[in-house]
């Protein structure tokens, strides 16, 4: 059975999104630790998780638009995961790799577009 191009563009985006979330757990571990403070350490692992966790998300839609994939809703949620998880994850990153505080108000607008994504795929795996 021949592979849906958007199928193949979120299983690529999902592979590199899990690479760079190991080099940049493996910066964070070895890099930073010994230069941040814990609670910053703190706030960039959080980063971290949220990467990992989401981009484990964007494979499992992959999948299930390749079983849907002519549900546009879940095509949408796949791009509000990625989106949502670079601007959630980066902004942290950001915030404590550049010490840029007011970053820290942006991580929210990520967060809101996670929620909506989960939100979205719930109802197009139901609906459809």
């Amino acid at each position: 059975m021949k592979i849906d191009d958007n199928v193949k563009l979120f299983l690529a985006i999902a592979s590199f999104m899990m690479a760079l979330a190991v080099a940049i757990g493996a910066f964070g571990a070895h890099g930073l630790k010994a230069i941040v403070e814990p609670s910053m350490l703190a706030t960039y692992n959080t980063g971290v998780e949220y990467h990992f966790y989401n981009t484990l998300g964007l494979f499992v839609i992959s999948f299930i638009i390749y079983l849907k994939p002519n549900c546009k809703k879940l095509i949408l949620s796949a791009w509000l995961v990625l989106i949502g998880t670079l601007i959630f994850s980066f902004s942290l990153y950001f915030l404590v790799v550049l010490n840029m505080p007011f970053l820290g108000a942006i991580t929210p607008i990520g967060g809101t577009l996670l929620i909506i994504a989960w939100l979205l795929t719930s109802y197009s795996i139901y609906k459809n």
